[in-house]
């Protein structure tokens, strides 16, 4: 009982990072380099959690928790970050419907296997057939919104149409080419769902959940300032930051509340739940996302195919959270 009464701060989690996946398409499509993108987007993120560690810096880490830490914990957010970086650089290649099936298809598996065997520290519930059969049917209901979106919105770039002038030849590229890349973008998946482990090992270890927020997400803009730095083109022109809006930067703010809610509840609820959870509202507010053009994105009807999707999935996450 004390689990589901957090289900609804995790659905809320889950579509602000739909949110903020679509402001980062924003994002990208203005700074041009998606380094930079990346940069600009988890920078806000490290100072908002060392502003707030700084505000209440209590409780602290005992040395004994720390010598207790796993060496991986700290790269949770990195881990993370890979599928972020994936849907800047290859969302164009292969199509926003195709990146997101795989990847949250992964995630949903990656966080099954997880539970029942164990993993990273999480307590071993076993092969149970009910919450495998809910992921199931959630992969089958991401192909249903993934297949009915992907036509639409593969070549755009996802809100990228104020700047055709930006490569989106790649639009075209849903052949082999694109293809290719599908063994990566199930790779970011299934570290998505590892990193949000990752983290709640890092916020046990470190106590105070502002302070791992922080540490988790330090290395993130060290490593895309680094990649900036050594591949600085292309570069945003005066009209392309001209046109950034307001809201633009604070996408990975948006979608921080996720790993936060990672942090502090996945040991609670289960990674399956807590990412079968995070996924649904996801995918449920990116399709209402298309269905209203909301965030500049490139409106796309609701249409039967992408209802069925969403019903079959909220199936699936029943049948996940109940056994």
């Amino acid at each position: 009982m004390t689990a589901a009464l957090l289900y609804p701060f995790i659905l809320v989690a889950g579509a602000l990072q739909a949110i903020g996946n679509a402001m980062n398409a924003q994002l990208r499509g203005r700074m041009v380099n998606p380094w930079l993108a990346a940069t600009v987007s988890f920078l806000p993120i490290v100072f908002v959690f060392t502003t707030l560690f700084f505000t209440m810096p209590t409780p602290l880490p005992s040395l004994d928790s720390l010598s207790k830490m796993p060496w991986y914990a700290p790269l949770g957010g990195l881990a993370g970050a890979v599928a972020v970086f994936g849907g800047l650089a290859f969302i164009d290649k292969v199509g926003a419907g195709p990146f997101n099936g795989l990847t949250l298809t992964a995630n949903i598996l990656t966080s099954l296997a997880m539970d029942a065997l164990g993993l990273f520290g999480l307590q071993a519930a076993g092969f149970k057939p009910m919450p495998w059969l809910g992921g199931l049917l959630m992969a089958v209901g991401v192909i249903f919104i993934a297949r009915s979106g992907g036509r639409s919105d593969g070549g755009e770039g996802h809100g990228e149409g104020h700047g055709e002038g930006h490569g989106e030849g790649h639009g075209e590229g849903h052949g082999m080419s694109g293809k290719v890349l599908y063994p990566f973008i199930l790779v970011a998946g299934a570290l998505m769902a590892i990193g949000v482990v990752w983290n709640a090992q890092l916020r046990g270890a470190l106590e105070n959940p502002w302070l791992a927020a922080t540490v988790s997400f330090v290395p993130v803009v060290f490593v895309f300032a680094l990649m900036f730095l050594l591949r600085p083109s292309p570069l945003p022109t005066r009209d392309d930051i001209a046109g950034v809006r307001w809201w633009m930067p604070l996408a990975g703010i948006t979608g921080a509340v996720a790993v936060f809610a990672g942090l502090l509840f996945v040991d609670k609820v289960g990674a399956g739940a807590f990412n079968g959870l995070l996924i649904t509202a996801n995918l449920l507010t990116s399709v209402a996302l298309d269905h209203f053009g909301w965030f500049g994105m490139k409106q796309v009807k609701a249409g039967p195919p992408r209802l069925i999707g969403a019903a079959v999935m909220v199936a699936g996450i029943v049948l996940i959270s109940l056994f």
